[in-house]
């Protein structure tokens, strides 16, 4: 509790600085690379969280991983280490990126499909999304080849289910309720 609340702060002036500076936009896409990048990389995660790692080593490796990200981002890595909160840089990056999302009324819709997403799949629920919001919204996909077809989307509390799973668990119920019925 105590580091979520750390995160939601930094997050927080750092998003208050890059708005002073009119880089909201392009600090959050280096929260999203970071988030990314720490995400799909168990040696960084490892790297960040090692009490052995000197912190002059952490910067550098960070500097060197995030080459083009903004100053301001690099003045985050810096306060980070500098007070020993670097093994919470991906909350931050998690945190700032949903704040920026609040400050712009972008909502984040989860998909989860059976297969890979197609840029052209992609575009039609986000369309979709804004038909039934109103608003914009970012897409986070993710592949479970356990709904064998069809998608399930979540927007906030909505959630529309298509998968085939689904719907063969809906028949399965139909047919012993049916069958139990007319066995009376």
């Amino acid at each position: 509790m105590k580091s979520t609340r750390a995160a939601q702060r930094y997050a927080k002036a750092i998003l208050d600085l890059a708005k002073d500076q009119d880089a909201a936009e392009a600090v959050n896409n280096d929260m999203v690379s970071i988030n990314e990048t720490i995400s799909s990389s168990e040696e960084l995660q490892e790297v960040l969280a090692s009490p052995v790692v000197k912190d002059n080593v952490k910067k550098s490796a960070l500097k060197e991983i995030f080459k083009s990200v903004h100053t301001i981002t690099l003045g985050a890595f810096d306060i980070l280490v500098d007070n020993n909160r670097i093994i919470q840089l991906q909350s931050v990056a998690k945190r700032y990126t949903a704040l920026f999302n609040e400050m712009n009324h972008i909502q984040v819709a989860h998909v989860t499909t059976a297969v890979p997403l197609d840029a052209n799949l992609e575009v039609k629920i986000l369309d979709k999304v804004k038909e039934l919001t109103g608003n914009v919204a970012t897409l986070q996909s993710k592949v479970d080849p356990s709904i064998l077809g069809g998608f399930i989307l979540r927007v906030g509390d909505l959630q529309y289910n298509t998968s085939v799973a689904k719907s063969l668990s809906n028949l399965s119920r139909e047919l012993t309720n049916n069958t139990y019925i007319s066995k009376i």
